[in-house]
Formats: C-alpha cells, structure tokens, sequence
C-alpha cells in the first residue's frame, strides 16, 4: 500500500491515549498512524503542564494540524473539573438566563445571543487553551425532553429549540472569538432517545418531518458557526436511514447534514468503540462505512486494538476497491485543508497568576449561574460513561 494512502487512512482518525505520559506502545502506534488528532479524558489529565506535554508529545506524533480535543461541556461532562474546578452546565445556564433579574438581551430572547451562555463559552475557551487544547466538544444541542432526562441529565441547554438555539449561538460565538473549535453535538438529535448510545444503538420513532421542525432546528439556524458537527449512534426508523446508526447514514450525513442544510464544516463521529455502532457492525465495517457516508473523522477513544484495526479496515477496503481509495484520498485532502484552517498553531501557555484568575473567574460564575438557576447537579451518574471518563 503506497505511503500516501496509509497517511490519507491515519489522518482521518482521533484517538485516545491510555493515561498521563505516552507508552512506547503508543509511541509506536502514533508514529505508523499520524492521526488527525487526540482527545484528551480525566485519565490523561493531572495539571496543566503534564497536560501540555502530553498533547506536544503526541500531536508532534500526528498529523499536522492536529486536532487537540476535549470534553468540556460545562457540568457533569467536564474533563479538566478536578484540575481547575467545576463549571455549571449548559441547562443551569440556559436557566439562569431566563431569571427576571436579567435583561431580554442577557436572557437571548427571540433569538438573540445569550450573554450569559457567552460567557460560559468564553471561560470553556480559555479552560480548554490554558489546558493546551485546540477543540471542546460542545455544545451540545439535543433538546432536553422527558424521554431523554435519564441519559442526557443537564447537559441539553433546552427542550424548546428557541431557547436550544441564543445559548449555542452566545457559546459558539464565544469559542470562535478565543480561537478554539466548538462541536454541535449529538447530530440529528439525541432528544427522544431514551437509551444510551454507550451501550446499545437507541431507537428514535420520529419522522423526517418533525426531526427537521424540532431536533434539526440548531444545526439549520447554527451550522455556520460550527466548525464540527458530531454524528450519533441512534438509528431513526422511520426515516429512510432505518435501522443504521445516523453515524454511519449516508441519508442523515450527505442528504441531509450536506446538501439539504449546507453544512461545509468538519463532520466528526461519536466514539466509534460506543455499543450503539459496534452492536451493529464490526470496527472495520464501522469506518468504511461512516467514511462512505460522508464522515470526516473518526473517533476512537479508548482501545488500542481497536484503532489498530480501525487503520487497517481503512487500508484493506483502499486496496480491494479502487472507487474507495479515491474516496480516501480526497476525504483525506478536503480534512487537511480545513484542519489547518482551524488549526494554526499552540495555545499559549499561562502564568501562574493567570490560570489562579481563571480559577477564580470560573468559580463566580458558577455562583452566579447556580444562584440566578436554583441549583445545578455535578455529580457524575454510573449510567453515563460520558459524565466521568
């Protein structure tokens, strides 16, 4: 297989790492691989400068224009909570916003930017860079209906996308002012699921018709401002994905998510190691068909193993199929060139005095939000790997 295609198969993957420092194994691994990129969990996380070196390291391992990313959503997903403090969540903001004590234009009424959910953005952005990363993966912008509540807790802003769409428009804003890449998540809407994606592949009995009137209703108002959007594992079977995991539809990503709402952004899979795509396919199946669908990176959180297999299902499908290799390449080229549009260099690296400022700006506005919203909850649930990984 000639070089360029095991680069184009590497640079279409985001990977996890094991724990605080690179293993020769990993080492090893980054260097055949050069993945587009690293996300980062609590397990790779102790302060701020181990966390710097452990991201030099491994992206000087990578691809250029390296994608550094993170989980930082505000509440009980937030990777950096124990090194820094904890953050309120995207509903305890949306809620606050809404306090009579608030002005309409601080409350993001009709519409507009939410000053609050600014702010959130703003501290999530200079949490993310004083960390040495490029990328959060929030918000999340799946209506927080009853049918989810036991999966999805706090971390959907809103149920009603009117109140969904001034707070990811005030935190979006906020990232792209600061330089760090936000993700629209979980793509075409998580709102009705209520099973985790973690564990099996949930059904959603919505119709094309009311996910375009309700869940898709961020993305269509919001797709310009996100610079990723990131595909779920539920299927939708009464739409014409059916049964497949939207991560892996070319109906939800190309006909939708492409040409019917335009989005030229980077399209980005949930970790594709979840139960929700691998009960339904195999890792090497999982890629190359999320790759056909239209997906433009692949995450893989967690095992070895199956990153490794993940590059190799790559390259296999490259050399038994020339239309797929094509494919390859040019999804490849078209990654490349909006990384690097994204991505231009090293988030500088605080004083202490300054990360002690950012600790303490973020503690008044979780006074502040926590005060103006009632209360929030952090502690992490045992049903949701997403809140404590």
């Amino acid at each position: 297989m000639e070089k360029n295609v095991r680069r184009a198969a590497g640079s279409l993957l985001v990977v996890g790492l094991s724990g605080t420092e690179l293993t020769g194994l990993e080492r090893a691994w980054l260097r055949v691989i050069r993945p587009a990129g690293i996300i980062l969990f609590k397990r790779n996380i102790a302060d701020v400068d181990q966390t710097r070196a452990l991201l030099n390291e491994a992206t000087g391992l990578s691809a250029l224009h390296s994608a550094r990313c993170v989980d930082v959503e505000g509440g009980t997903v937030n990777r950096f909570r124990d090194a820094l403090g904890p953050m309120p969540s995207a509903q305890a903001v949306a809620r606050a916003s809404l306090h009579p004590t608030l002005s309409a234009k601080q409350g993001g009424k009709n519409g507009a930017p939410n000053s609050l959910a600014r702010e959130h953005g703003d501290l999530i952005a200079r949490t993310v860079k004083a960390f040495g990363c490029n990328t959060t993966l929030a918000p999340v912008v799946d209506l927080g209906l009853p049918a989810s509540a036991e999966v999805l807790g706090t971390r959907p802003p809103a149920a009603d996308p009117a109140e969904v769409v001034p707070f990811a428009r005030g935190f979006l804003e906020a990232l792209a002012a600061q330089g760090v890449a936000g993700c629209g998540k979980h793509f075409p809407g998580l709102g009705s699921a209520d099973l985790d994606s973690h564990f099996v592949t949930p059904e959603i009995a919505r119709t094309v018709h009311q996910m375009w009137d309700e869940d898709l209703v961020p993305y269509r108002q919001l797709h310009r401002l996100m610079p990723i959007i990131m595909t779920n594992h539920a299927a939708y079977p009464r739409t014409p994905s059916k049964a497949a995991p939207s991560s892996a539809s070319q109906f939800w990503i190309t006909n939708v998510l492409r040409k019917r709402i335009g989005y030229r952004g980077l399209v980005f899979t949930d970790d594709l190691e979840m139960g929700g795509i691998l009960k339904f396919m195999e890792i090497e199946e999982a890629v190359v068909t999320a790759t056909r669908a239209g997906s433009d990176l692949l995450e893989i959180c967690h095992s070895v193993e199956l990153i490794l297999r993940a590059f190799e299902g790559l390259l296999a499908e490259a050399e038994k199929s020339a239309a797929f290799r094509r494919l390859l390449l040019q999804r490849a080229t078209e990654v490349e060139r909006k990384r690097a549009r994204l991505y231009s260099g090293i988030p500088r690296r605080l004083t202490p005095k300054q990360f002690d400022k950012l600790r303490d700006r973020v503690a008044r506005f979780l006074d502040k939000v926590t005060a103006l919203s009632q209360g929030d909850s952090f502690a992490p649930r045992a049903s949701s790997p997403a809140e404590h990984v």
